[in-house]
This record gives structure tokens, C-alpha cells and sequence, in this order.
């Protein structure tokens, strides 16, 4: 009976062991299952700046055989400007309802309460990275850290004053880039594949270009420097024929970028478990070719937010598939989701809707809808055929892409219709807007050792002013009195020592100038003892008219000294104690590290 009851206890072991086993199996078999996912963003590239779209001028071979082995959705959305876009891809939902309401010093900002696709996937086993411009938020918990991407590298501002070996972060640690942008950033996309190959993968790759200052190295401009470019914009008069020779040139250069993506994809043999998307964050940042459609960056308008679309995935997805149906970038959260077979449980309901029925040719009760397109108080709605414009004109889309002829007589029905849909909007989304932002500079979460504290984020008091208008790599000059003065306003999360690094210049006669910091009842000072003056560049890679942007300069880190901040809100207040010969430092940033 011993014996019995012994081998009963083992024959079950056996069974228990197995079963394990095979949950085990199960479980390594559906996470091997998941596609790994590389989402591609580019900065500014209009729906016209690529040869599959008709560009004459431009030969971007490496995305028109994406296009051509994937799908292309032919009427597919996004916001006027950058950092909108990039709230409504990371999150599914529209950009008001998630806080963001400017491009610069804390607009940019995706709400804390705010799930992102980052999240999701990581939280279902994927390795998550983002390389290039966030966009999103700088401290840390709006840092892409704090929103699900495990690996980040490239810079968290709307816009950077240096393609060249840029200044840049790592984890939120400042860094220096290597090379010309695109290619670096390609390049750590490229290790992060190699070394995450064997498990589920997402990677986001924000490009920075074709975004001014317009800087791209001669291999690719020589091409457009002589050339007479036939193709012109919708308002030709408007046209800055350099400006447009460098953004092709850019974008040339991001072609040959997404062909070394596609090739290490295809040498690591998992092209058939990888979706690749492409596409822009709005309209072209001038007057070019853009078939004929009315509008440029930052203009509700048809040419300001129509966008190219390719999805690859190779054995899924018919390979020159081409919809007309109409999307938008509150899409691709919900289809990464099906398409990763996860339920997206997140913190707000999205409004975005999975378009894989439609890549999937499973649409027969695909329902018409609108796309909403918003920016700084004008509203333009998409439908299948029509767009009410931001003046309430109606155009035909189908036979009027340039919106000379207000249709609105002949389509009574139909613009009364998109008139409430247009109203909704207004009611139950741009209320969400907030009318003043509360939201703090954070300094110290309790999961991030960095925080960066930038000029960008920063009100200037007394003379000091700022290098340009744009704050986004901008920094404080003209500093000449002992009165004027810094600011931010924070939230310390967590109280504790902080060692504080600032990056400075400073000429030689203003050596001996004494810096101080203070926050609260806190305070530490330091004299400035090494100058550090060095010329403003930028314009030597310039293409084209004179930038918008700040030139930049290389500054200098400087230990300012170690502070104790109590956690709690207040303002972060930067002077000059005492200011030899006339002018105190130029400011860039500073850098607070968790002791």
C-alpha cells in the first residue's frame, strides 16, 4: 500500500511537471509569436516628398519598396504640428484630451494619467526603445523613460540647432552624438535590434528631418545643388527653391536610412515577424511640391495633414495593398495592439480605432467616419469624400485637392452633417484643453537618478533674453546685472542631496563671476573660475535662407555644487551674486543627479 501511494505521488509529480512544462512551451511559443513592431516618424517630410507620391526630384527607392511589399493607406491623418501628432500616435487618443497645447516650455507635455504604447507592449514582454526626438516632455516621469521605452537616445525638445555631433541624452544622461544625426540614431536602432533579436521588440524611431536648421552632409545635396527643380508647390510664388533642394536632400538621406533598417531586418531572417511603419508628423515645413494640395505645416488644411502611411509585414499583410478608406494617428495604437494581440487597457478610452480590418481586408462592416485636424483655435474635419475647412467651406477631396471651390450649396446635407460632427468636437474635446497649465517642472522622481532643467523650460527676468524666440535649444544671454535673474517652476518629488551640474560659457574678462542657486530655504553658490567662450555655430551646415532657430554653442559643465531640495512645489531660482566685468555666464542647462 506504501508502494502504491508512493508511486501515485510520483506518477502525479510527473503530471504536474509536464503540465508546467507545457504552460512553459505555451507561454515561450506566443511571446515568440509577437511581432516585433519599428514605427518610423519623420520630421516635417510633406506627403509629397517621396518618389512613390509622384516627386520627380527625389529617388527614395528603400520606402517605395517598403510601400510596394507592404500597404499604403492613401488617406491617412495626422495634426499640423510635431508634438501633437506624437501625443495622438503614443496614445491613441486626441492631443487636447491629453494635455498637449504648444510645441515648447512644457506645452508639449503628454498628462501623467496617460497611457502610452510604450506601456503596453512593455508590459507584455517587449523591449522598448525610442531613438531621436521625443517631444513629448523632459523630466522625468514625462521623460520617455517614464513612459514604458526602456533605451532612449537622442534629445526631448521640439527641435535641435545641430545636426553634427550634436549635444544629446542617454537615458537621460547628456552625451555627445556621433556623426550626422539620422545616421547615429540608425545606428543605435540598429544595436538595440541586434541585441534584442530573440525577443519582441519595439522600436520607435522618431528622425528629426526634414525639420530645419536645414543641415545635411554634401554626399546628399551635391545631387540638388544644380538642379532646376520643375515641380513647384501650390504657391509657387512662395517657394524658397533652397530650402526645398535641402529637404529633398533630407529626406534622400532618410531613405538610405530606413534600407539599412530594412536589410538588418532581412540578415536577422525576421522579416516575417516584423512590422514596419512609416510616416510623417505633419505637412512640409515649406512651400514644395505636395500634389497639388493646399496647405503646408502648422495649416488645417489638406496639405498640412495628410501624411504617408506604409505598413510591411511581410506574409501578413498583402504586399501592394492600397486603401482609401480614411485614418489617422490615433489609429496606429489600437492596430499595434491587435496586431500584438494584446487588449489595450488604459487609463482613458481611446479614441483611435484598429485599422487592421482594412490591411486585413476584412472591412465589410467598416463604418464611415471623421478625421479631426486642430491646431491653435482652427478645426478642420475629413470625410471620405469631403473637408470642411477651419472657415466652414466645404471642398470636394476626390476632384478639388488644392480647396479652390466651396461646395457648400451643392452638399447642403452633407456639410450640415459634418457642422454638428465639427460641434462635437468643440464641446466634448477642445474643452479639455487646459486654460492654464499647473503642471510643474518635476526635479527628483524616486525611479530616475537625472534630471535636466533646460534654458528652454526657463523665464527670463530683468535683461535677460533669450538666443531666439523658438526656446527649444535656445539659451539665456545678456545676463549684466546682479538683479536679473532665472526662474522655473518645480515640484520636487523626493527630498534629498543633489549634485547640480550647469552648462555655461563665460569670456575671459567675466572670470570671478559667482553663480548661486536657490530653492526655498536652500541655497549654494560657486565662482566661475575657467572661461569658456567659444564662437556660435550652426550656420557653416546651413542649407538654404537663414534659420528660424537658434545657432548653438558648445557649453561647458560646471560643478555648481550639491543641494538639499525638501520635496514640494516652489520656484528654482538661478542668479549672479557678483558679475565681474559687466556680463555673467550664458545659460544652456542644468543638470540635477540623485545623490
Amino acid at each position: 500500500m506504501t508502494l502504491f501511494i508512493r508511486f501515485s505521488e510520483y506518477f502525479l509529480l510527473l503530471l504536474a511537471i509536464h503540465w508546467l512544462s507545457c504552460q512553459v512551451k505555451e507561454s515561450i511559443s506566443k511571446e515568440a509569436e509577437k511581432p516585433n513592431i519599428i514605427l518610423i516618424l519623420t520630421d516635417d517630410q510633406g506627403w509629397g516628398d517621396l518618389s512613390m507620391n509622384g516627386n520627380q526630384h527625389i529617388s527614395t527607392p528603400n520606402i517605395d519598396k517598403l510601400a510596394a511589399d507592404g500597404a499604403v493607406m492613401e488617406n491617412f491623418y495626422v495634426s499640423p504640428v510635431c508634438s501633437p501628432t506624437r501625443a495622438e500616435i503614443l496614445t491613441g487618443r486626441f492631443s487636447p484630451r491629453s494635455g498637449v497645447y504648444s510645441t515648447s516650455a512644457g506645452g508639449e507635455r503628454i498628462d501623467l494619467d496617460e497611457t502610452t504604447i510604450a506601456d503596453i507592449l512593455k508590459s507584455n514582454g517587449y523591449a522598448t526603445a525610442a531613438f531621436g526626438k521625443w517631444h513629448s516632455g523632459m523630466q522625468y516621469p514625462y521623460h520617455p523613460n517614464g513612459r514604458g521605452f526602456e533605451e532612449f537616445y537622442g534629445f526631448c525638445s521640439g527641435h535641435w540647432g545641430n545636426y553634427f555631433s550634436p549635444m544629446l541624452e542617454h537615458n537621460g544622461n547628456i552625451t555627445k552624438g556621433e556623426g550626422y544625426i539620422i545616421d547615429d540614431l540608425t545606428d543605435k536602432a540598429i544595436d538595440f535590434i541586434n541585441e534584442k533579436k530573440a525577443s519582441p521588440f519595439f522600436v520607435y524611431l522618431p528622425y528629426n528631418t526634414p525639420h530645419s536648421p536645414m543641415q545635411v552632409p554634401d554626399k546628399w545635396y551635391k545631387k540638388f545643388e544644380n538642379i532646376e527643380i520643375s515641380q513647384r508647390g501650390s504657391e509657387a510664388d512662395k517657394e524658397n527653391m533652397e530650402h526645398t533642394k535641402a529637404a529633398l536632400a533630407m529626406c534622400e538621406n532618410i531613405d538610405w536610412n530606413v534600407g539599412r533598417i530594412q536589410s538588418r531586418i532581412r540578415e536577422l531572417n525576421l522579416e516575417e515577424n516584423t512590422i514596419i511603419i512609416y510616416l510623417s508628423d505633419n505637412g512640409p515645413n515649406g512651400h514644395r511640391w505636395n500634389g497639388d494640395m493646399k496647405g503646408i505645416k502648422g495649416s488645417t488644411d489638406e496639405g498640412g495633414v495628410k501624411s504617408p502611411l506604409i505598413i510591411q509585414w511581410k506574409n501578413k499583410i498583402e504586399a501592394g495593398l492600397r486603401i482609401k478608406k480614411i485614418a489617422s494617428s490615433i489609429d496606429l495604437l489600437p492596430t499595434i495592439s491587435e496586431y500584438a494581440s494584446i487588449t489595450p487597457f488604459t487609463n482613458n478610452p481611446l479614441d483611435g480605432k484598429s485599422i487592421a480590418p482594412l490591411l486585413d481586408q476584412k472591412n465589410e462592416n467598416w463604418s464611415e467616419r471623421y478625421v479631426y485636424n486642430y491646431w491653435k483655435g482652427k478645426l478642420s474635419i475629413r470625410s471620405q469624400r469631403f473637408r470642411l475647412d477651419h472657415q466652414d467651406q466645404l471642398f470636394d477631396m476626390e476632384t478639388d485637392p488644392s480647396q479652390a471651390t466651396d461646395v457648400s450649396i451643392e452638399y447642403a446635407t452633407e456639410k450640415t452633417e459634418m457642422m454638428v460632427a465639427k460641434e462635437f468636437y468643440q464641446n466634448e474635446v477642445l474643452t479639455e484643453l487646459p486654460k492654464n497649465d499647473s503642471r510643474h517642472f518635476t526635479i527628483g522622481h524616486r525611479d530616475y537618478k537625472y534630471t535636466q532643467i533646460p534654458a528652454r523650460d526657463g523665464t527670463a527676468h530683468g535683461n535677460i533674453i533669450r538666443s531666439n524666440r523658438w526656446p527649444n535649444c535656445s539659451f539665456f544671454t545678456n545676463w549684466t546685472d546682479i538683479e536679473d535673474r532665472i526662474s522655473w517652476k518645480v515640484s520636487v518629488e523626493e527630498s534629498g542631496d543633489y549634485d547640480v551640474v550647469l552648462y555655461y560659457t563665460c569670456a575671459e574678462e567675466n572670470v570671478g563671476t559667482t553663480i548661486s542657486l536657490t530653492f526655498g530655504d536652500t541655497h549654494i553658490s560657486q565662482t566661475i573660475k575657467e572661461a569658456h567662450d567659444p564662437l556660435l555655430t550652426g550656420m557653416e551646415n546651413d542649407r538654404g535662407e537663414p534659420r528660424a532657430e537658434s545657432f548653438v554653442k558648445d557649453f561647458k559643465p560646471f560643478k555648481l555644487g550639491r543641494i538639499y531640495l525638501a520635496q514640494g512645489s516652489g520656484e528654482l531660482i538661478l542668479k549672479s551674486e557678483e558679475i565681474v566685468g559687466g556680463k555673467s555666464i550664458d545659460f544652456r542647462l542644468m543638470m540635477f543627479e540623485k545623490v
